[in-house]
């Protein structure tokens, strides 16, 4: 009995030394923050405002260091299960299924939040006679319903945000036209509409809507950004200007959110504290997009048609 007893104190003491051993292999996260390196996963569609976020966070905090995958917004959903990427920035929250899915692999989210308001520009080549559309109408021309020779062209087929947001908002469900074209990033977008007078482009307001990114003033005098109609104004059309934004007269927004599955205060942490500060909603503000944290004066400036 007693040679029983110590065999099995034995093992019991084994099996912790193992359970120590692999529990100390797990990498315990060292940043801060004010320090360290991160990987985060934002929707391709928001990479302009993103770029100018990390930069001005880590010229704030020089010893940090943010490394940013931009990829379509499913695949932003899905680095949330990958162990090295604590924050995505997508256009929408978690569904109830999503939040079971993420609650069962990951324990659920520490925190998202809504900071800012984008819009899903409408562009076409300078020559488009048709300058005003009612979302029926670009309903239609998604689904291939028009009898014209315009042509859609959305920023990639696979999930991206702009996609998932016309199938969502538009589309209702519907399948799109076997017309539909597939460009590969948003930059894609405004250069094909730019050069090809017979296409209609959807794509993030913040690829096309800054008059101060030297990159967006070389593509704005190419394309043209259409009105759109307001189903509860009906006589009244609007472009994707940063106070018909802020205000949702132009009726075509999506929010800007952050998911963040860190535990600890670190380095993500930092980030979406950055996000939330003045200073980032700033950003939001020179990007031409609405903040959604902060109040700011909007003054009236004529959009370019």
């Amino acid at each position: 009995m007693n040679f029983r007893v110590r065999s099995l104190w034995v093992i019991v003491l084994l099996a912790g030394l193992l359970s120590c051993q692999q529990r100390s292999t797990v990498p315990v996260p060292t940043d801060t923050p004010e320090q360290g390196s991160i990987w985060i996963s934002a929707d391709e569609s928001f990479r302009p405002v993103v770029e100018e976020l990390v930069q001005v966070y880590q010229s704030i905090h020089p010893q940090t260091h943010i490394q940013v995958q931009y990829k379509p917004e499913a695949d932003c959903f899905q680095d949330l299960l990958v162990d090295s990427i604590r924050m995505v920035i997508v256009a929408r929250r978690p569904s109830p299924a999503e939040k079971k899915w993420l609650t069962d692999s990951i324990g659920g989210l520490n925190k998202s939040r809504a900071v800012a308001r984008d819009g899903v520009a409408v562009i076409a080549h300078p020559s488009q006679k048709k300058l005003v559309w009612t979302k029926n109408e670009l309903r239609e021309l998604l689904s291939g319903k028009i009898n014209n020779t315009l042509i859609p062209v959305v920023d990639g087929l696979k999930a991206t945000s702009t996609v998932r947001f016309l199938i969502d908002t538009l589309l209702k469900g519907e399948p799109p036209s076997p017309q539909l074209m597939a460009a590969r990033t948003s930059q894609a977008v405004i250069e094909y509409v730019a050069d090809h007078p017979n296409v209609i482009g959807f794509v993030g307001v913040s690829w096309i809507g800054n008059r101060e990114d030297s990159l967006q003033r070389i593509w704005q005098p190419r394309v043209k950004m259409l009105q759109v109609v307001n189903d509860q104004f009906p006589t009244y059309h609007f472009l994707p200007d940063q106070f018909n934004i802020h205000t949702q007269m132009y009726p075509l927004t999506r929010d800007i959110i952050y998911l963040l599955r860190e535990k600890q205060e670190g380095l993500g942490t930092g980030l979406a504290r950055f996000m939330e500060s003045e200073g980032g909603q700033l950003i939001f503000k020179r990007a031409y997009l609405a903040p959604l944290l902060k109040d700011f004066d909007f003054r009236p400036v004529q959009l370019r048609e």
